[in-house]
């Protein structure tokens, strides 16, 4: 199952939620990202076949091993992304929205040229 930019989103969002806690639910993600039950149920049972997550006897989601490696890989392109984009001088909002656009698309090449860049910056 290829995944698409809306569901490395979600996997972003459980990952994130669950470095405060271990017990992430649907209606935490939904509340975080602002979307609806229906439309959260959705991609619960899509990421769920496709063996990005699981779900806990108790409605727990829980990230696989692979679910898990394109979360943090997300989540890091985010992260740099919007360093990098503030030490330009943008501001953070900006920064954290076009860092949110760019890192579902950009090339592992130029990802890890623009991480380089950042870390030499330092």
């Amino acid at each position: 199952m290829q995944l698409k930019e809306s569901g490395e989103m979600y996997l972003e969002t459980i990952y994130v939620l669950s470095q405060k806690s271990s017990y992430v639910r649907a209606i935490d993600v939904g509340e975080k990202m602002g979307y609806s039950k229906p439309s959260v149920s959705r991609a619960v049972g899509l990421l769920k076949e496709g063996g990005y997550i699981t779900v806990g006897t108790d409605g727990s989601l829980n990230l696989t091993a692979l679910g898990k490696e394109i979360a943090s890989k997300t989540y890091e392109r985010h992260t740099v992304l919007t360093k990098l984009f503030t030490k330009l001088g943008v501001s953070l909002d900006t920064a954290a929205a076009d860092a949110c656009k760019i890192e579902h698309v950009i090339s592992d090449e130029t990802f890890v040229a623009l991480k380089e860049h950042l870390n030499s910056l330092k």
